[in-house]
């Protein structure tokens, strides 16, 4: 199938984003200021995962109706094994440089807990994935999603994606009423360690999984064929856009205010129970439909639209999104998130242990990690350019 270099470059913009969030320093950082997510309720690790999900139909739609619903789920948990070696590759990898650092220990304390010390039980939920570091806990929920994707890929493939909508749907509205904490319990307290935190993770399955199988029911609908995306998202259909408009708009302000602290939530009544992002809250929901259903249409009818400055500014994702750095990363996204997590640790350490970085050393630390953030993506893109060039008797020598 071939790929589509919109969705790569998303992906890759996502990537970028979570970068630049994840850059904990004691100083602050300026460049984490310039994010949609500072005016609405719309992150990064949304869009991932949607597109995670959207892809995993699509391709995987394609795979079963070509060969069969057993080479779709060898495909699909094979894809699953391979990321439960990255995250562990991360873990291990960290834990390892916190041993070796002087003050790793220090350094990483509110981030790793005591794992990887005489607190076997804490080593023991970081395989199993119930204990997940800073940073690291968007692969397990993604592992989990993959590892019951075959059935909800079958299910789309034979035209009963009514029923997986309605099942999201279902689960989604248990974990608005607390049912994550409820199944979670048992595994916290089996898994509490000396630190007092047993389970631990900053999303909830049950919220999110409406994003990624929203993105997979949408998906194996355009590989089965029965989606016309050009016809929902009609340059002459401006009503759906105006709505998601609305709906982001109205939440902006609340945005704003709470994300710059001039309110806090407990001011606000009801809407702080419903703006809970680990269970993907109410608030998160409609901002997300709102803010993808408007990109969805400046993408797909934007060029074609009446208004010039739509058509403008749809160029101008278009531009971004097939920006190469981006495209690249999207491509290779596995190892470019498990490569921004060991950046973002790296650049953890130099600030808890030399610390606080000055203005200066911030804005060109930060630049630094941005530079390297593409380096797997762009070896496993060249790596025979590369290798032919660095190599070339070699090659020569097995061709």
């Amino acid at each position: 199938m071939k790929r589509i270099e919109t969705l790569d470059g998303m992906r890759g913009y996502f990537l970028f984003f979570m970068l630049i969030n994840h850059m904990i320093l004691q100083g602050g950082l300026w460049l984490q200021n310039v994010n949609l997510a500072e005016v609405m309720f719309v992150e990064d690790a949304q869009g991932f995962v949607f597109l995670s999900g959207f892809l995993i139909g699509l391709i995987q739609t394609s795979r079963m109706l070509r060969y069969g619903a057993v080479a779709m789920r060898i495909s699909i948990w094979r894809r699953a094994a391979e990321l439960y070696v990255y995250a562990m590759g991360v873990v291990v990898v960290a834990l390892t440089l916190r041993a070796l650092l002087p003050g790793g220990f220090e350094a990483y304390a509110n981030w790793m807990g005591p794992a990887g010390t005489d607190d076997h039980l804490r080593d023991l939920a970081l395989a199993l994935m119930v204990f997940q570091p800073t940073f690291m806990d968007i692969l397990p929920m993604y592992i989990l999603f993959l590892v019951v994707s075959p059935w909800l890929v079958k299910l789309v493939a034979e035209g009963r994606w009514p029923v997986v909508i309605t099942g999201s749907l279902v689960v989604w509205m248990a974990a608005q009423i607390g049912m994550g904490e409820l199944i979670g319990w048992p595994l916290h307290a089996a898994f509490k360690a000396s630190d007092g935190q047993g389970l631990r993770g900053s999303f909830n399955p049950l919220g999110w999984q409406i994003v990624f199988i929203s993105g997979l029911v949408g998906g194996g609908l355009m590989a089965k064929g029965g989606i016309e995306w050009k016809k929902i998202f009609a340059p002459e259909k401006t009503a759906l856009p105006i709505v998601c408009l609305i709906v982001v708009g109205f939440f902006m302000p609340v945005r704003f205010v709470t994300a710059h602290g001039m309110i806090d939530y407990e001011f606000l009544g009801p809407f702080q129970s419903m703006a809970i992002r680990r269970s993907f809250g109410p608030v998160y929901l409609l901002n997300l439909a709102g803010a993808g259903g408007l990109l969805a249409w400046l993408l797909i009818a934007g060029p074609e639209a009446k208004q010039r400055w739509v058509a403008a500014i749809s160029r101008g994702l278009h531009a971004l999104f097939r920006f190469w750095p981006l495209k690249i990363m999207g491509r290779h996204s596995l190892q470019t998130y498990a490569w921004h997590v060991l950046l973002v640790y790296g650049l953890r350490y130099v600030d808890m242990t030399w610390g606080p970085l000055g203005n200066l050393e911030t804005v060109t630390a930060a630049l630094l990690l941005i530079l390297l953030l593409p380096l797997p993506a762009l070896w496993r893109e060249y790596r025979p350019w590369i290798q032919r060039k660095l190599f070339p008797g070699r090659l020569g020598a097995h061709g």
